[in-house]
Parts: C-alpha cells; structure tokens; sequence
C-alpha cells in the first residue's frame, strides 16, 4: 500500500520471539516521532522461532492495541523490498549497549546501498530495557525464572504455556 508522500511511515523490523517491553518502549516513542510504524516480523531462518510468525503477530497486536498508529505486517524477503512495497522509505531501530552498534551499522549501510531512498532512525533504548533480548527471556524462562516484568501480560503467558511453567513471582519490577 502507497503511503501519502507527507505522512512519515517508519517500518519496525525484527523477529519479535517474543515481543519484549523493550520493543514497546521504541515503538511506544517511535509513534510520536512518525505518522505511522509498521511493526515489520521477519522470518529469520538462521534463528530457530520459539513462536510462529503467526503467534508473534497476534501477540504484537495484543500488546500494542491501545497505539492506534502501529500496525503490524510479515514478511520473508530483503527489507528494502518491503519498505518498496509499502512505500515507507524510513527504518526505526533501537540500540541497546555498545555491542549493537557495530551490527545495526552495518545493516543500515547494506540497506542503504539497495536503496539510496532509505533512512534509519535509532532510538536508544530505554535504561531498564538495556540488557533485555528476547533469546536471553527465553532462556530464563525455560529454566523456571520469572520475566514479568520485561514483556507484556500477553505474551509473559503465552510464554509460560509454551514452556509448560507454572508462574513465579519474584516481586522484581
């Protein structure tokens, strides 16, 4: 879909397995920044999904239902052809520590040698969400650990399902 030339759409692109309070926080911050951020999951054959892309979806749009300027879309290809497609020409990406930069720069040069048109706009991550990634919540997860507090309610439960575990509360906020 051809977006309006004026409105500025940014495309939001990741795995999301799961969806983090992390990526809420960029895409909370994003929505006041751009008219519109698609929440872009991306099929990753180099990782092994805990979730399906289906699932990620419909737990993205849980979590996200109260931002009325979020959608969210999948896709398998290169992401230049999506943002083609979609006519946005702006990538949002957050950063956490250090250790992303060199990655998210390399990806934003790639992307922008396919496409001269394309943009990407980081946004640090918020201080609490700075050592949190979804493989790191699966894990600990997988070993009885609580992550409440780093994901939505949704998704916290769909964890816990996926995993067999029954709740644990550790008072950690």
């Amino acid at each position: 879909m051809a977006q309006d030339k004026f409105s500025k759409v940014a495309i939001y692109p990741g795995t999301f397995d799961p969806i983090t309070n992390g990526h809420v926080d960029i895409i909370k911050r994003g929505s006041r920044i751009f008219d519109e951020i698609i929440v872009l999951v991306a099929y990753n054959p180099d990782k092994a999904a805990l979730f399906t892309v289906e699932e990620r979806m419909e737990m993205i749009r849980e979590s996200l239902s109260d931002i009325k300027s979020v959608r969210v879309d999948s896709h398998s290809g290169l992401l230049v052809d999506y943002l083609k497609l979609s006519g946005a020409s702006i990538i949002l990406r957050g950063m956490r520590a250090l250790s992303d930069f060199e990655y998210e720069f390399q990806m934003a040069l790639m992307n922008r040698r396919q496409t001269r048109e394309i943009e990407t706009v980081f946004l640090l991550s918020g201080f609490k969400w700075f050592y949190t990634s979804s493989k790191l919540i699966k894990e600990v997860v997988s070993l009885g650990g609580s992550v409440k507090a780093l994901v939505p309610d949704n998704v916290h439960q769909k964890l816990l399902e996926k995993y067999n575990v029954k709740p644990r509360d550790n008072n950690r906020r």
